[in-house]
């Protein structure tokens, strides 16, 4: 009996030391959106809609409000594709889908795809510009290109110094944010192709995003620092989290997004958290877990994507499953 409960003493301890003390709140309300979870899933930046990369049934439009599927998005007839990777347009009009190296642009308003493309290397991860004109490709031949998403081909190549497995777009189209395998966050100038800022980080930078308002951008690496920091002159304005200690804040942040107003950022883990933080002081607000299949079970489950909504926010788990925050 004493062995036993060393034994549970030790696996409680770790259990601790690992997670933490979770003052996490439970989801409002969730649903399933994939049955045995998905390769992939993005929300859209109003949260209207939400695409998932199905492991059983490949691709799929949802509706987020009435928690409808509208569309099955597979790029051959009769295939089910593995998406890899997907992107909205910021105006909701357009998303797009990528298998390894095949693109989709698809109009949300029928449904129907509009441009059928060939990368140039395989596609890690994406992001739209306005009117689906454009899509910002991360690489894994070392590069992020600008490309056309309505009439195909590169426009603007950005090099880096190995795999581009994180971008995202301002609004506008004008600047992009990358994350490189070789530790890198870069800010660039789409038209000039030009590097603006550049920090290095400790590991593979795995999330990146801009604020509406092209002030403020996110970058983290994988349980490695997490920081937001100023677009204007590249200097960190505040560290969510570090590698200072072997526990601790040390996380792997897999989502990013700014709320419209550009005063806070939504950030979801690998280890099926969420938070709500305070750009201006860099202070977390709220957190959530969400849900997972079994509790008790030792798969984690990652947040894909993190959206804010009408006075709630949205959470996609790598289960399959769409997490409403109250």
């Amino acid at each position: 009996m004493e062995n036993r409960l060393r034994v549970v003493g030790c696996a409680l301890l770790v259990t601790t030391l690992l997670t933490g003390c979770s003052n996490n709140d439970d989801p409002a309300q969730y649903v399933e959106y994939a049955i045995q979870g998905a390769y992939s899933a993005t929300l859209s930046p109003q949260s209207t809609y939400a695409t998932v990369g199905s492991f059983t049934h490949g691709g799929s439009l949802w509706n987020v409000k009435q928690h409808e599927r509208l569309y099955n998005w597979n790029h051959q007839a009769g295939e089910y594709s593995l998406i890899a990777a997907s992107a909205f347009s910021p105006d909701e009009l357009y998303a797009a889908t990528a298998e390894q190296q095949d693109l989709v642009l698809w109009n949300l308003s029928n449904g129907q795809p509009e441009g059928f493309w060939s990368s140039p290397a395989e596609i890690l991860a994406m992001d739209l510009s306005p009117n689906g004109d454009y899509a910002l490709l991360g690489l894994a031949d070392h590069t992020a290109v600008y490309f056309n998403a309505k009439q195909g081909g590169v426009m603007q190549t950005f090099r880096h110094e190995a795999r581009v497995k994180s971008v995202d777009l301002s609004d506008d189209a004008l600047l992009a944010l990358t994350g490189d395998d070789a530790y890198n966050a870069q800010l660039w100038d789409v038209q000039s192709n030009k590097v603006i800022h550049s920090l290095k980080f400790g590991n593979i930078v795995d999330t990146v995003a801009l604020s509406p308002n092209k002030q403020l951008a996110f970058s983290a690496g994988s349980l490695d620092r997490a920081v937001i920091w100023s677009t204007q002159d590249g200097k960190v304005l505040h560290t969510l989290s570090d590698n200072s200690d072997l526990f601790g804040k040390r996380l792997s942040f897999l989502s990013a997004r700014f709320s419209p107003d550009n005063s806070q950022l939504l950030t979801g883990t690998a280890s099926g958290s969420v938070q709500l933080w305070s750009t201006s002081s860099g202070e977390i607000l709220r957190s959530w877990n969400i849900h997972k299949r079994d509790p008790y079970g030792p798969t984690s489950t990652g947040v894909y994507s993190v959206s804010f909504g009408n006075g709630q926010y949205y959470a996609m788990g790598s289960n399959g499953i769409i997490n409403e925050l109250k």
